[in-house]
């Protein structure tokens, strides 16, 4: 009895479709088409800005030692919610750290989780992420609507929100690289 072309097709069919959500392989192609399709975020036109109340919001670092958000009330402002068992969290943190090399020291960078320390460490050396982790605390005042990961927020430098994204978005577009050289000015 021979194996028609079709069935073969059809079995390396299945296969291919099991692996994509039971392998590594899987994982890391989610994550591809998870960036593939990642668009770049807009920005709020001038007019249609708010400005956050006030600066009162207290974080941990990665040290775990509290500190205020008020240190950086007059500077540019990157906050992004994210969770390392988030898919699309995962998929968009490779952008942000591109974006952080290009603008560390220049811009206020807030990359806030409210996960455990250790998944987190384990999490950023497995993806060789290095930029500084901002740990959430849950209940604690904010002065921005806290998303549900993933989510990002650019403040000028008066406060005012000039990006809120819900959502996987690509952080090292011109667009968005252009839009921070303008607030830095």
């Amino acid at each position: 009895m021979a194996i028609k072309k079709k069935t073969i097709f059809n079995i390396l069919l299945i296969v291919l479709v099991l692996s994509f959500f039971v392998t590594p392989l899987g994982y890391h192609s989610k994550i591809l088409l998870n960036r593939l399709f990642a668009g770049t975020p807009d920005v709020i036109p001038e007019n249609d800005r708010v400005a956050i109340a006030d600066y009162e919001w207290t974080l941990k670092d990665e040290q775990w030692d509290f500190f205020s958000f008020e240190r950086s009330k007059g500077k540019v402002v990157f906050i992004n919610f994210w969770a390392s068992w988030r898919l699309p969290s995962a998929a968009e943190l490779k952008s942000i750290q591109k974006l952080y090399d290009r603008f560390k020291g220049q811009v206020d960078f807030y990359i806030i989780t409210d996960e455990e320390r250790e998944p987190v460490k384990e999490f950023m050396e497995e993806n060789d992420l290095y930029f500084p982790v901002t740990y959430l605390i849950i209940g604690e005042k904010s002065p921005l609507q806290v998303m549900e990961p993933p989510a990002t927020y650019i403040l000028d430098k008066q406060g005012n929100i000039v990006v809120k994204r819900d959502g996987i978005g690509d952080w090292d577009s011109t667009k968005i690289v252009g839009l921070i050289n303008k607030l830095l000015e």
